[in-house]
């Protein structure tokens, strides 16, 4: 009954979730998994149902912490799981259900490929129990878990049961179990791309009936995600068999974006999603769309952090699940998440139409410019950086070849060089600020592609910046290094933390790629006038070359020249 959804599910219930997760993360699965194995058995074997459910609950929040572990004893753990998908309490089934589709994540892409045969089925079967939607809903949502990991090969034989069922459940009373159903269409249709070319002339008329029809508040969600699911579909079967139904769902979704809509609606982000992923379907033929889609996408992209400061000791807002809190000194900030995640959805969907419309993306590079250039700081997200990094050199590429193919409204090289001077030095600026090392090589990456694009567009002064700032990643990069070093020689080390630094190290070897990428190209751009910058940065490049070089590193350093 869906007013005892949540029963039971209370602040201390979350917390201790909250607390197992931490807890598994922080000392690792050889420390907690012995403990699990002892206490476990007799939970799930307990009379009581709750003392069930409590057991398969932990095994889904110690997943990640242990997951090297639990790898190792795939069969007992998910074993273990499956006999609870027979479970004569429902929500003893919802807890099972659960715990497969967060092993899928945690456990992947191992669990599918050795588990399938007995985890597809499970799922099928328990999508079966019209007696409680709540479990036919969660039993269709993990299907997305289970394909997010999965190779095409390992889905396509299941599909034909999957998609059945999953078609009769599009056709419940229960809007929750509907939600669930687009959910797993969606996912399946993303996983076995070309292969759900045989299911589409079924499944695309109950799409877009929901799509046309849930029109009330009550529905938003389920209309949102009919909208995911479309475009996935669409993009999974291609240009050819979506082409006509697309423009009709482009007509309805610019009918909604015509109706005022609310800040903060949840289908805004899914709208945005949905017409980036009709575009990356039609390609070119998306362009006359354009002139819709750009407005109240930039907008979003432009949106500014709701930000609160109150005193550490009030309560402000904290209470509030919408808004994530920092204690910084004696202050207290919080940030309204759902804002920054519409902002970083549409960030990541300009970078998406600027790399699939190429010089027809030319109108709107100004625009784009100035929006995502100062986001390259936006340190309120992570999601709104790393588009903003991404997109740069799509930007450099579309005005490029919009001027070398004329299409670039008479602005000629002049324009370009204009261009690329605003970009360059924002992404110089950007990578020697970047907290994060993963978006730092990804600045690098980014900034590698965007000397490529501009050339010898490039000045004197600006191959200097472009220099000084590769000598202070470097720099940084060693100095994390020796940090590691130090904390590995002390008393309290442990193989866990080892595992931890090895990663974290993988991570400065890759900032290290991207330096070699990023001097290649300069050496190929500017030959000879290049050497003596080169010859200052060898005093940087030598030390690193002996250090952390494992030879267990897939990727060997490279320096194109």
């Amino acid at each position: 009954v869906s007013e005892e959804e949540d029963a039971g599910e209370t602040g201390s219930f979350v917390f201790a979730q909250e607390c197992l997760d931490r807890l598994a993360i922080a000392v690792g699965g050889n420390t907690i998994l012995p403990v699990a194995a002892e206490l476990l058995p007799s939970y799930i074997g307990a009379e009581e149902w709750k003392r069930r459910h409590a057991a398969l609950m932990t095994i889904s929040q110690i997943a990640e912490g242990c997951a090297k572990v639990m790898t190792k004893n795939l069969d007992q753990v998910v074993g273990m799981v499956l006999n609870s998908f027979n479970d004569p309490h429902p929500r003893v089934r919802w807890a099972a259900i659960n715990a497969v589709g967060q092993l899928s994540t945690d456990l992947g892409p191992e669990l599918q490929n050795k588990l399938h045969h007995v985890v597809l089925p499970a799922l099928a079967s328990a999508m079966d129990d019209s007696e409680n939607p709540r479990v036919q809903a969660h039993a269709a949502s993990a299907i997305l878990n289970f394909s997010e990991n999965c190779r095409p090969e390992i889905l396509t034989p299941y599909l034909d049961v999957i998609v059945g069922k999953l078609l009769l459940l599009l056709q419940s009373g229960s809007q929750m179990v509907q939600e669930g159903a687009l959910t797993a269409l969606a996912s399946a249709a993303d996983s076995s791309q070309e292969h759900f070319q045989k299911y589409y002339d079924a499944v695309m008329p109950y799409l877009k009936a929901i799509l046309m029809n849930a029109t009330d508040k009550s529905s938003r969600m389920l209309r949102a995600k009919s909208m995911e699911c479309i475009s996935l579909v669409g993009m999974a079967v291609g240009k050819q068999k979506f082409r006509d139904d697309a423009k009709q769902v482009m007509e309805v979704l610019m009918s909604l974006q015509g109706s005022h809509m609310e800040a903060d609606d949840p289908i805004t982000s899914y709208m945005l999603q949905a017409w980036a992923r009709l575009c990356k379907c039609l390609g070119q033929e998306f362009l006359p769309y354009m002139s819709v889609v750009m407005p109240p996408l930039l907008q979003s992209a432009q949106l500014k952090p709701d930000v609160s400061i109150t005193s550490a000791g009030e309560d402000g807002e904290s209470d509030d699940d919408g808004v994530e809190t920092i204690t910084l000194g004696d202050k207290r900030i919080g940030i309204r998440t759902s804002l920054l995640e519409e902002k970083a959805t549409a960030c990541s969907m300009l970078c998406c139409y600027a790399d699939e419309l190429k010089e027809g993306f030319f109108p709107w590079i100004d625009q784009v410019a100035t929006t995502l250039v100062p986001l390259l700081k936006f340190y309120f997200h992570d999601e709104v950086r790393k588009a903003a990094v991404s997109a740069m050199p799509e930007l450099l590429r579309s005005a490029k070849l919009a001027v070398e193919k004329g299409q670039a409204q008479g602005r000629d090289n002049s324009y370009l060089k204009q261009l690329s001077d605003y970009i360059v030095p924002a992404l110089v600026e950007a990578m020697h600020k970047e907290p994060e090392t993963q978006i730092c090589a990804s600045i690098l990456e980014s900034l590698n592609e965007s000397i490529q694009m501009s050339g010898t567009l490039l000045d004197e002064g600006q191959v200097r910046y472009i220099v000084e700032g590769i000598k202070e990643v470097i720099t940084a990069s060693s100095n994390r290094r020796t940090e590691r070093t130090e904390r590995a020689n002390a008393e309290d080390f442990d193989s866990e933390e080892d595992e931890l630094l090895r990663e974290e190290n993988e991570q400065e070897d890759e900032i290290f790629d991207q330096v070699g990428d990023c001097l290649g190209t300069l050496v190929k751009t500017f030959k000879t006038y290049f050497l003596p910058f080169f010859d200052e940065l060898s005093v940087y490049l030598t030390p690193m070359l002996g250090q952390g070089q494992d030879i267990r590193r897939k990727k060997s350093h490279h320096l194109h020249f």
